[in-house]
C-alpha cells in the first residue's frame, strides 16, 4: 500500500531501510492468465488414465488485487484441469520455495501453485 502523508510504501514483510525492492503491478487479467499457466503445467505432468485432485494454493494478495472477481482464477484451473478433478485451497501469505536463479529459499508473492495428486492402479 502507500502511506501518501509520509510518503512512504507499506510492504508485507520487514525489510532494512535501504532494501532494493522489486515492485510489480497485477490486474486480474494477468492473474487469472498466470492460473490457467500453472494448470496447464500441472494438468501435462498427471499420469494418463489416473485419479487424481488439485490443491490451489493462492496468495491472499492476489485476492486483494481481484476482489470481487477472486473465482475467475479459480474457474482458469477448472477449465484446464476438468469438472472430474476435486479442488481444494487456500490463500497463504506469500509462499516460500527454491528462487531458479539461486536455489535458495525465498518469499514469493502473488502466486497460484497447483499440487496434483494422482494415483494409477498398478496391474
Amino acid at each position: 500500500d502507500v502511506d501518501h502523508d509520509n510518503e512512504s510504501l507499506i510492504l508485507a514483510g520487514d525489510l532494512p531501510q535501504g532494501s532494493l525492492v522489486c515492485l510489480m503491478h497485477a490486474d486480474t487479467d494477468s492473474l487469472v492468465q498466470g492460473s490457467g499457466d500453472a494448470a496447464k503445467e500441472a494438468h501435462e505432468m498427471r499420469p494418463e488414465s489416473a485419479k487424481s485432485a488439485a490443491i490451489l494454493v493462492s496468495c491472499v494478495g492476489r485476492k486483494l488485487v481481484m476482489g470481487d472477481d477472486v473465482d475467475e482464477e479459480v474457474e482458469a484451473v477448472r477449465d484446464i484441469l476438468g469438472d472430474d478433478i476435486p479442488l481444494a485451497g487456500f490463500y497463504s501469505y506469500g509462499e516460500i520455495c527454491p528462487f531458479s536463479e539461486t536455489d535458495m529459499p525465498e518469499l514469493h508473492n502473488q502466486t497460484m501453485t497447483i499440487t496434483y495428486i494422482s494415483e494409477k492402479s498398478v496391474a
